[in-house]
């Protein structure tokens, strides 16, 4: 454990975050202060956190005063000092007799030292300031007056950035470096310093712990506010777009909307968009894809982009109704005229012919979304927002080709059921968890999403490829799994239903009963030996 004594001559608000947060294991043993009526002290005793108050007297030098509270931590065991607002220059009296010292100066170093580095910043007219957490050195001439130069000017440990708005004022920014930069950064460098990642010499400060890469250890993310959207998933939330201007794959955030006049893009419009745009990207063949609440109500690929959304429609019309189309190809005339044929939100495509255009635009408020050529994917980090933090993790851009399969089954798979199997696993991949997916060919027949039973995701897609499905059914289809068949229902429940072959990653304890499963039905299976989870 790490021992911190924390010096404040007012409030202290980061050595109690600092105390909330215990970074890397730091305790914060002592609080000392230079007057007996700052505030931190009564926050101090609310944790019953020793405190300790070693005021200027008359007449008294400054190093005559450092030596006094040097004294008053003798009795702890302190391993790091860090300051919060310590309104008194330190000399090397007590930095020659105390472990490394840490403060926080609101501002970025070296810009902005001193007392009133917020005023500083405004009157600079600059648009961006934050904190930087340093190394205290001796600031103290030998006369002890201060060397106002020395200020501040110790190596720099961490920085944190936020920005300045019009209208700002110094408290605006006092309280915007305090929560959004001094919160983050301070904690930061007590971890790396309990954890023994910062190596402090005269040549300055060296973090093994800072490191970069696709997860570094900080996240500087910067963007910029798009627009208003009318609100947020329901409407009684507020919402906004914000977009990513390095961003270089074709997205929706930056599609071009050709239908001047149409309303625009809601919250839920631009999430099941990007959803529907980045399961069609999964195809070099034509493909389309109809999405609702991110959710494929249907997919497939063709000879031709029409036969695609024809057959990805039948999947599921009705709940296809709403819903958000994507298409992989330059939308054509006779592809618009089935997609204006029944109610959609929005269509996403990377281009449009001038018939498809007039089709599509005659349609009162049906978006329309030209995103440019579908390149490369560029995007390989995908996250998450916690209350908290956020998940961060690379995208799942993997799927199989004939190679990765394993057949588990006394039946191999026919070249066709193989062809479906890897069409089935590209869509499954974009299906809300347990997800399962019938298909026949390249084109879906039945989905069962969002569940939370395996089984009963069979028993929906099922359900929907018998009841829903225009012109196809499940019998002879291709299953394919997001995760594992913990039992052998699933499987049971899908031979009844028609399916012929299934694709799974495998890797539960009972493979061996589902497999049996599988070859007491005839059934081929292979395992990809990866998951495809989707939860959001």
């Amino acid at each position: 454990m790490t021992n911190v004594a924390g010096l404040a001559s007012n409030r202290g608000r980061n050595l109690l975050h600092i105390d909330d947060l215990r970074p890397g294991g730091a305790d914060l043993a002592v609080v000392l202060t230079d007057d007996a009526d700052a505030p931190v002290l009564e926050a101090a005793d609310a944790r019953d956190i020793p405190t300790e108050v070693v005021e200027h007297r008359d007449g008294e030098s400054r190093r005559e005063h450092e030596r006094r509270v040097v004294d008053a931590l003798d009795g702890y065991d302190v391993d790091l000092v860090c300051l919060d607002g310590y309104m008194r220059v330190l000399s090397e009296v007590f930095l020659d007799a105390t472990p490394l010292t840490l403060n926080v100066h609101p501002s970025l170093l070296p810009s902005f030292p001193g007392a009133d580095a917020h005023d500083q910043v405004l009157d600079a007219d600059v648009s961006v300031t934050g904190c930087t957490v340093h190394v205290v050195t001796d600031a103290v001439a030998e006369d002890g007056s201060v060397r106002a130069e020395d200020v501040d000017g110790g190596p720099i440990v961490t920085q944190e950035p936020v920005p300045v708005y019009e209208g700002d004022d110094a408290s605006d920014l006092k309280e915007r470096v305090l929560y959004d930069a001094e919160f983050e950064a301070y904690p930061r460098a007590v971890r790396w310093a309990a954890n023994g990642d910062l190596d402090v010499t005269g040549d300055g400060v060296t973090v093994d712990a800072d490191a970069g890469g696709d997860f570094p250890v900080r996240r500087l993310v910067s963007n910029d506010r798009d627009s208003d959207l009318r609100y947020g998933e329901n409407p009684h939330q507020d919402a906004a777009l914000y977009r990513d201007d390095t961003c270089e794959e074709a997205s929706v955030v930056h599609a071009d909307q050709l239908n001047e006049g149409a309303k625009a893009l809601s919250y839920n419009n631009y999430n099941d968009a990007d959803a529907a745009l980045n399961l069609i990207k999964e195809f070099d063949e034509p493909a389309a894809a109809v999405i609702k609440h991110t959710n494929p109500a249907g997919a497939a690929v063709a000879d031709t982009l029409a036969d695609a959304y024809a057959d990805a429609l039948a999947t599921d019309a009705k709940s296809a109704f709403g819903g958000i189309v994507a298409l992989n190809r330059e939308c054509d005339e006779a592809t618009a005229e089935l997609v204006a044929d029944s109610f959609k939100e929005v269509v996403v495509a990377p281009g449009y012919t001038d018939g498809a255009l007039d089709v599509l635009t005659g349609k009162d408020n049906l978006r329309v979304l030209d995103v440019g050529e579908l390149d490369e994917v560029t995007e390989i980090i995908t996250e998450k927002p916690l209350v908290g933090g956020r998940l961060v993790q690379e995208r799942d851009l993997w799927a199989p080709d004939r190679d990765d399969l394993e057949v588990v089954t006394e039946r191999e798979p026919t070249d066709e059921e193989i062809e479906t199997m890897l069409f089935a696993w590209r869509v499954l991949k974009h299906v809300k968890s347990n997800g399962i997916l019938f298909a026949d060919g390249t084109e879906t027949v039945g989905l069962g999403v969002g569940q939370v039973s395996r089984v009963d995701a069979v028993e929906l897609a099922a359900k929907k490829a018998e009841r829903d499905a225009d012109g196809k059914d499940a019998d002879g289809a291709v299953m394919a799994s997001d995760a594992f068949f913990p039992f052998p229902d699933g499987v049971e429940a899908a031979a009844e239903a028609g399916v012929e072959a299934v694709i799974q990653p495998g890797g539960s304890v009972n493979d061996d009963d589902v497999v049996e499963a599988a070859d007491e039905h005839g059934m081929a299976m292979v395992f990809t030996g990866h998951r495809t989870f989707r939860h959001d």
